[in-house]
């Protein structure tokens, strides 16, 4: 059993680097978490779960306990990892960098941005998760800027982002438009409002400018909207609406 994923043709073209953005397909959960849920914070069965992460790991050629995860809480914070963490020990991130060949980063989402980076020259890589908070907070300039402590270069960066909700589907309001513009007072371009309705917030656009700003010009864009495909991703918001909940998915990178 493989779970299917998809792959973007910039990171794939690099020499020594695997990586997929799983959807919510080829997994065992069931019901609102049907199929391939990874997280265990959600109320799956955590031996489900475990089963899930390990073929997604598998899928690309890794094993599970060299899969690294953290607990993210949509900040702007990054772990550089230069040995192999204790998967027992909870670190609170939203972004991981590493120059070991040894493990795989991965992160969870569901209408929130998964970003894999690589510079394959460096031989360094890097796995973010970008929700509009975390973008707004600086989560992308810091994981470059963790990149480059490590030896990266921006211009050599490639990077990837999957499937993440997209505007017509990301009703914010008006506080949250002025919450923006207090901290990106150029960035009234990325709300679009319906007639009569109210701002819509284009997640996508921000992080392809972020990215941009933090000196990276090789980005891909991956799979499509979360909320507008729930048969192909999970989707928070969407469950929300629906009265019901739902599970993450995972995207993950690694070198060979």
């Amino acid at each position: 059993m493989s779970a299917p994923f998809e792959t973007s043709p910039m990171l794939a073209a690099l020499p020594g680097i695997h990586h997929g953005f799983f959807g919510r397909n080829g997994g065992k959960s069931t019901g609102a978490f049907a199929s391939n849920n990874m997280s265990i914070s959600l109320g799956d069965d955590p031996e489900t779960v475990a089963f899930n992460r390990r073929h997604a790991a598998a899928a690309l050629g890794y094993v599970r306990p060299n899969l690294c995860l953290v607990k993210q809480t949509h900040s702007s914070i990054v772990r550089i990892l230069t040995e192999q963490p204790n998967e027992d020990v909870a670190v609170e991130a939203d972004a991981m960098v590493t120059n070991l060949t040894t493990i795989s980063l991965g992160i969870l989402t569901a209408d929130c941005t998964p970003i894999l980076f690589a510079d394959p020259d460096a031989g360094i890589i890097a796995a973010a998760h970008a929700g509009w908070r975390g973008a707004v907070d600086g989560i992308i300039g810091n994981t470059v800027q963790a990149m480059v402590q490590l030896g990266a270069q921006p211009g050599r960066i490639t990077a990837a982002f999957g499937p993440t909700v997209t505007a017509p589907n990301y009703e914010v309001g008006e506080q949250f438009r002025a919450d923006f513009l207090k901290l990106h007072s150029a960035g009234e371009r990325f709300f679009v409002t319906p007639p009569g309705g109210k701002p819509h917030f284009d997640l996508p656009a921000f992080v392809t400018e972020q990215l941009n700003q933090s000196g990276v010009d090789s980005v891909d864009r991956v799979g499509s909207c979360t909320y507008g495909s729930p048969d192909r991703y999970f989707s928070h918001r969407y469950a929300t609406h629906q009265g019901t909940t739902t599970g993450r998915q995972i995207s993950i990178i690694g070198r060979a």
